[in-house]
């Protein structure tokens, strides 16, 4: 069942990173389903968060999609070659983001194969944003789609896990952040080989 809108207006976009855990992640696109559960998320806490693209309120052609009503996809170009995708919390005009770093692959493995170009499933199908985005056929061409949708979604499945299972860590890559680098941003399932960075 489809997580209903209401999961992604909530102010708190740590406890909707965290909650985001266990949850699948699907996309279908050319008639074609993959997806698989999420085991690493990073939270960015909007205008106040020196590593958020939105930081200091700044609105541009590439953030305004984060300042719309949480529900949607923000999908971005990283280096000009990685696609990124994070899902859009909280209300208009607050732009909280969650960025997707690792899912655990369930569903279209074969798919995911031949998209990232794989003959055998490792755990580097889909450890990373990057590969993630990839391995799903997620692009700009999608930014800004409702995950009410029927191409991009999350799934609650019932799948937990308890506090002493997700790990909360700093994020990765956010040196330019200063102090705000060091927050316990990211969280990720402990052990799952997933994970893109399971040692910081």
């Amino acid at each position: 069942m489809k997580v209903p809108e209401s999961f992604y207006l909530s102010t708190d976009v740590l406890h909707v990173t965290k909650n985001l855990i266990g949850k699948y992640l699907f996309t279908c696109i050319d008639g074609i389903t993959t997806g698989g559960y999420i085991v690493e998320a990073e939270a960015y806490n909007g205008i106040i968060d020196r590593a958020s693209h939105s930081y200091g309120n700044r609105i541009t052609p590439r953030t305004k999609t984060m300042f719309m009503q949480g529900g949607i996809a923000y999908v971005y170009l990283c280096y000009g070659i990685h696609e990124m995708f994070n899902v859009v919390t909280s209300v208009e005009g607050q732009p909280h983001a969650i960025l997707i770093r690792a899912i655990q692959p369930t569903e279209g493995i074969e798919e995911m194969l031949f998209r990232r170009n794989m003959a055998v499933l490792k755990p580097n199908i889909t450890q990373g944003p990057g590969s993630v985005a990839r391995a799903l056929g997620i692009s700009r061409a999608i930014n800004a789609i409702s995950l009410q949708g029927d191409t991009l979604w999350i799934e609650d499945r019932g799948l937990t896990f308890s506090d002493e299972d997700i790990a909360a860590v700093p994020r990765v890559g956010v040196d330019y952040a200063g102090e705000d680098a060091l927050l316990p941003y990211r969280f990720y399932v402990k052990g799952n080989p997933y994970v893109s960075k399971p040692n910081k």
